[in-house]
């Protein structure tokens, strides 16, 4: 029935955003490649050349003046074909092309006879562009294979200004949006990106840490755009086959005895019209915690299928049609040191997620081109088997000294599905010379259901069970039809020829969460209990935001420019926030939950500038530095609605998610970076930073009520504020044939709150106040490695053979990650997950033909 209303909406929808966006790009997945052809002895510009880009069909003529552009080329690396009668044609090879930006060329041509062959000859990559008023990394895809990591989404750790954990810049980590083929794919319900890809199946990402553009939304820190592998009229095969228990347990300190299997393949179905590309990943593991659950489990505890299909028909050579699915399949368990004697007490938990999309993308003319792009996402996630009705909330049983538990199982049971049905249209066009104007709009139709029975029991602060306390209630139950939408505009405007950039541009979001809010008042019953009684229901509002971008960049000098931006950016709440315990059934059955969710929460948002200034330091060296400022507002908290010293029977207080919280980060980021010269390359770089905020989760208003601590008024450092880090990022030529990739990081001890206990119930000191992050744990050191040689088996048809050894923490550092209150690594149980993970060689190998 929803279907049937809301399918015509939709086509009225995507009716109007083909009109408001006659002139398109695609989002972060297209750029453009221009420049101007001479003669190599005369150097007077050469009219009537040809410029083809091979593989794509893509090119034009040069004008009188000798000048070209291409524009609507896919991000990537590029071989394009120059020729003219009387001149020697040139093949131009690793011409890259970056999402959004200009990629120029400047081209000599010599005179030649017939019988003359062509000449190959590589592009010369600029070190930066100085059209790029903002702060951005781009790694392609022979750079992405060849870095010491396990998933794409790793390299985003591994740029100045991003914590381990992935916090961008003191933001937290769920405030960065992924996006693949422009498409974003999040997980609306809890955060976090909502599929996996192969790395076979990338052929670029860009991440965004500072002053992304007008066209990118519901982001406070950063951006991941990722570019996906097209075919080609070349049939192509890759196979990838690597495990981590091939080498002794001398040499490998921690052994999970993962299995990983990746292949690919691509090619044409119809020559120059019709390509296919499929990558897939396969990964069984039994985590780094195997020791413990084989005594309750046969391998594999954990298994991750990924993957990509695709197919693009290519009518004419300025229309390109795709057809893409992108699947993810995840089967794992929960590892808790303290259930180790009872493993199989935790519930399995599973993640099924699909996205189906289908693009246009069309060049009407030399300065226009628009895209068009419809797709459905679907995710489900479950935890525990069965069904709720078996579940029981019976307290399960702890060890006599509170430490392990021994028996029972966690009372918990999920089943939450979300459905995301997408239209996009965005568009460029320059037909005014000195301005690439950009207009673009987008609406998302969300279903989002879930249906979670969770119970916990009381802790206290420090993590002992309180005996004979009623466990909290955080079961829910609902479905709801939000709906969201965007639109923006934005004109690049070239102010000189030197280069200067000026960027102006807006967007417009709204959410509205078709929902109704309850008023609820507690009704005191006893001394120690309360009822909810719901006074009338209130329509939640929608809720829009307007966010100005700004940005200039401008050279100072032949090999230096400096860049300034500004602007505001916000993020919806997860729908879990806003919809978590206020379904009216539950409420009138008199259900007591501790967190009741906000349909009339606010977007959280941030206001952000920083300004930089890069500057060559020969041909292929550059150094760069960067401050920031950012000032987040609305962030979500929660609020406590009666006395936290008022426990009411079955539950521990009641809560609701409000707009309380604030936070701030400022920063300085200093990089040097060589491109490849002779058998170095690489990047090193020093950032710092400071992170403050009244709040680091959701829960923790409603936690320290719960503990008995009130509220701190004041900023206190956030548990990622990292003060200083020092990366290096480094490729060696060791000998003739190895290559070695180096990962080096350097990060300054992270706070912690140290409020010791005697006898985990009390403080030690009852008269000290709580603070939290009041001191700070050590040093953080780790070397990553990743060692390869590439073969090249056969002539006609030759078979590339790369064997491989990555290697992590290669000097075997104990980093610490927590410590407990009292200041002990592991705390009371020596829990080994306080340390990060010990030396780990994973070894394979990669063919390609």
């Amino acid at each position: 029935m929803m279907i049937s209303w809301i399918i015509p909406r939709i086509l009225l929808t995507a009716s109007l955003v083909i009109l408001c966006t006659y002139h398109a790009i695609a989002r972060g997945v297209t750029g453009t490649i221009d420049g101007k052809v001479t003669d190599k002895h005369t150097k007077e510009a050469l009219a009537g050349v040809n410029v083809l880009v091979t593989g794509l069909n893509q090119g034009m003529m040069t004008d009188e003046k000798g000048m070209f552009k291409i524009t609507n080329v896919r991000a990537g690396s590029y071989t394009l074909r120059i020729s003219l009668i009387g001149y020697r044609t040139i093949m131009m090879t690793e011409v890259v092309v970056l999402p959004d930006l200009r990629t120029t060329l400047t081209i000599e041509m010599e005179q030649a006879t017939v019988e003359m062959e062509g000449i190959e000859i590589r592009a010369e990559r600029p070190l930066f562009q100085k059209e790029q008023a903002s702060t951005a990394f781009q790694v392609n895809a022979v750079k992405l294979e060849q870095l010491p990591i396990q998933r794409f989404q790793d390299v985003l750790l591994l740029q100045p200004g991003v914590t381990r954990e992935g916090n961008v810049r003191g933001g937290k980590a769920q405030e960065v949006a992924y996006l693949i083929d422009g498409i974003a794919v999040q997980d609306v319900l809890s955060g976090g990106i909502g599929s996996n890809l192969p790395k076979s199946a990338v052929t670029g990402l860009t991440m965004m840490t500072g002053g992304f553009e007008a066209e990118y939304g519901t982001s406070l820190s950063g951006v991941v755009n990722v570019i996906t592998k097209t075919g080609t009229n070349e049939h192509q095969f890759g196979f990838r086959y690597e495990k981590d228990d091939w080498l002794p347990e001398s040499l490998n300190k921690q052994i999970d005895h993962a299995t990983e299997l990746e292949f690919s393949l691509s090619g044409p179905l119809i020559q120059d019209k019709l390509f296919y590309f499929s990558a897939n990943n396969l990964l069984a593991s039994d985590t780094r915690w195997w020791q413990d659950f084989w005594h309750f489990f046969r391998p594999s505890v954990q298994s991750d299928f990924s993957g990509i299909t695709k197919i693009e028909f290519v009518p004419v050579s300025t229309l390109r049609l795709s057809l893409q699915g992108i699947y993810s399949i995840q089967d794992w368990r929960d590892y808790e040191f303290s259930w180790r004697y009872n493993l199989d007490g935790l519930p399995p938990r599973s993640k099924r997620s699909v996205r189906l999309a289908a693009l246009i993308s069309h060049t009407i003319s030399n300065s226009s081109y628009y895209t068009f792009s419809a797709s459905v996402f679907n995710q489900q996630n479950r935890i525990g088997r069965g069904n709720k009705a078996d579940l029981q909330p019976v307290p399960y049983e702890y060890d006599l000294f509170l430490r392990y538990i021994v028996a029972g199982s966690r009372n918990w049971w999920a089943d939450s599905r979300q459905t995301i049905y997408s239209l996009k249209g965005d568009f460029t066009s320059q037909i005014l010379e000195g301005h690439l104007f950009k207009v673009g709009a987008e609406f998302n139709y969300y279903d989002v259901f879930s249906d979670l029975v969770k119970y916990e029991p009381q802790l206290t602060y420090f993590g002992k069970p309180i005996a004979n306390a009623p466990m909290l209630n955080y079961s829910n139950s609902f479905n709801y039809y939000p709906q969201s939408g965007s639109f923006y505009i934005q004109d690049k405007i070239q102010l000189r020829q030197d280069g200067s950039i000026l960027s102006i541009g807006c967007r417009w979001d709204f959410l509205d969460p078709k929902a109704e809010r309850p008023i609820v008042e507690y009704i005191p019953v006893s001394q120690n209990d309360y009822n909810q009684q719901v006074k009338e229901w209130k329509k939640a509002t929608r809720k829009q935001q307007v966010s100005p971008r700004i940005s200039f960049a401008g050279p100072i000098g032949p090999s230096s420019y400096v860049f300034v931006n500004y602007g505001q950016y916000f993020q919806f709440p997860l729908f879990n926030q806003l919809y978590s315990g206020i379904n009216p059934a539950q409420i009138f059955s008199g259900a007591k939950n501790v967190q009741a969710g906000n349909p009339d929460l606010e977007p959280e948002r941030l206001i952000a500038w920083e300004m930089g200034y890069k500057y060559g330091l020969r041909e292929d060296m550059y150094a760069s530095v960067t401050y920031f400022q950012k000032q987040t507002k609305n962030q979500v908290d929660s609020k406590t609605l009666i006395p936290f010293d008022s426990k009411s029977a079955g539950d521990y207080g009641f809560a609701t998610y409000v707009n309380t919280a604030e936070a701030t980060a400022s920063g300085l980021e200093f990089v040097v970076s060589r491109e490849r010269s002779g058998s170095t390359s690489g990047t090193l770089s020093y950032t710092y930073m400071v992170a403050e905020g009244l709040s680091e989760y959701v829960d923790q208003g409603i936690n320290q009520a719960q503990w008995g601590f009130p509220l701190v008024p004041h900023p206190y450092p956030l548990s990622w504020d990292q003060r200083h880090t020092v990366k290096l990022d480094a490729n060696v030529l060791l000998t003739k044939d190895i290559h070695a990739n180096f990962i080096a990081v350097y990060s300054s001890p992270k706070p912690y709150t140290y409020f010791p206990t005697r006898d985990g119930f009390t403080p030690m000191d009852t008269l000290a106040a709580f603070l939290p992050n009041n001191d700070r744990m050590g040093n953080v050191v780790e070397i990553d490695v990743k060692l390869y040689r590439d073969f090249r088996l056969g002539t006609d048809n030759p078979v590339m053979l790369t064997l491989y050894a990555d290697i992590s923490n290669l000097l075997n550092s104990k980093n610490v990650r927590w410590k407990d209150s009292n200041g002990r690594i592991g705390g009371e149980l020596g829990d080994p997950s306080a340390y990060y993970e010990s030396r780990r060689v994973r070894v394979g190998f990669r063919c390609a033909f």
